[in-house]
């Protein structure tokens, strides 16, 4: 996408009559709209996937939001949702019955895997796992019950990709939805939909919002999917995004570009540093040479984000500890996508003395943010040296 186009999206689009030729658009902060007559009531009742009547279903300032995301990626339309793993249950759910069976890769999000191992198999539906690293894996794991494939590309702890031309093209010829968790590279950096992929979806409390303040999920693709989930999901569970919430998000999408080149040009020369140092076993960052699947990444993306893991020398949980304590800079949370650098160990999930599987004891995963690089190299290297 060019600049100039770029940037009409982000500071333009629909938002040519904002009242009192405002810069930033209003919030409509109400849970109810009214209507002049009673024709106008009748029709707006009929085409309640347009029409805003409560906000529950739609709201001015929440569709601003979603006709700029749907720019971005390319697609027909967007959901906006209260959270991340609404958006990841309303794309599953809208498009299986009993008896449908999943294809999903391995360690996709804890939210996506609690949803295929706890909640769908009470309705009978089945799921298979597979490294979506070898796209024939994938393909060899289609049943004739086989309703959907869901991708994360990268995953976001072990930064494996897949490749999401080939297997939504398969998927094509078989009937199959395919949807994927694009929420690393954001729609700057790639446009799966445009990869041919049916839906792509987006933890918005990552780099679209960018602050750390806003727990929102986005969910794209064509008019006739986004409408079914709306009709379907969207309005039975009632995962409302927030007028004030929306506007925080539109007020973060308006810096992305800036945010997210400063987030990838910091992990660059982190990372780099990282794969030099002594006490680094490995680094797993796509846009690095080192990757395995480095040729992929050029392909499916145009830039990389601040995410990635590496793994320390070492087999004792005290020393993933003592590194953990150490950081100054890095704060210890879960997400990711904000302005800070955050640090989370997968030790974390486990207690010392635990059976932890020996490829997940010294593997951490940093966010890098917006300080200064070489300040963050430096508490780095002070917490690598005890």
């Amino acid at each position: 996408m060019n600049n100039d186009r770029l940037s009409y999206i982000l500071n333009q689009l629909g938002e040519e009559d904002n009242p009192y030729g405002a810069v930033s658009p209003p919030i409509y902060q109400t849970s109810i709209f009214c209507f002049d007559s009673f024709a106008e009531f009748r029709a707006a009742t009929k085409n309640e996937v347009k029409s805003s009547i409560y906000t529950r279903g739609n709201n001015p300032t929440v569709m601003l939001a979603e006709q700029k995301i749907a720019s971005l990626e390319g697609a027909e339309r967007s959901k906006l949702l209260s959270s991340g793993a609404s958006a990841i249950s309303h794309g599953i759910m809208a498009f299986i019955k009993s008896g449908d069976h999943i294809v999903c890769v391995k360690d996709c999000y804890s939210w996506a895997s609690n949803m295929l191992e706890k909640y769908l198999p009470r309705f009978g539906v089945t799921h298979t796992y597979v490294d979506g690293t070898d796209t024939q894996k994938i393909i060899d794991a289609i049943r004739p019950e086989t309703k959907l494939i869901y991708l994360e590309s990268p995953t976001s702890l072990t930064f494996t990709l897949q490749d999401l031309p080939a297997i939504a093209a398969e998927a094509k010829k078989r009937g199959i939805k395919t949807i994927t968790d694009s929420t690393w590279a954001t729609p700057l950096y790639c446009n799966p939909i445009k990869l041919g992929v049916d839906l792509v979806l987006h933890s918005g409390s990552k780099y679209l919002g960018g602050s750390s303040d806003i727990v929102a999920g986005v969910i794209s693709g064509s008019t006739e999917d986004i409408n079914l989930i709306q009709r379907q999901e969207f309005m039975q569970f009632g995962t409302v995004p927030d007028p004030f919430m929306s506007w925080l998000l539109l007020r973060g999408l308006r810096t992305l570009h800036v945010r997210l080149k400063a987030h990838y040009e910091s992990t660059l020369k982190i990372a780099d540093f990282l794969e030099k140092h002594p006490t680094v076993e490995s680094v797993t960052y796509p846009m690095l040479p080192s990757h395995p699947q480095h040729d992929l990444a050029k392909k499916l993306f145009s830039g990389g984000s601040g995410l990635f893991s590496f793994r320390l020398k070492t087999n004792r949980y005290s020393d993933i500890v003592r590194f953990i304590d150490e950081l100054k800079l890095f704060r210890r949370a879960v997400s990711w996508g904000g302005y800070e650098s955050l640090v989370y160990a997968n030790a974390a999930a486990y207690y010392e003395g635990d059976d932890i599987p020996a490829d997940r004891l010294s593997l951490i995963r940093l966010h890098i943010g917006l300080e200064n690089s070489e300040d963050l190299i430096e508490d780095l290297e002070r917490a690598l040296s005890k």
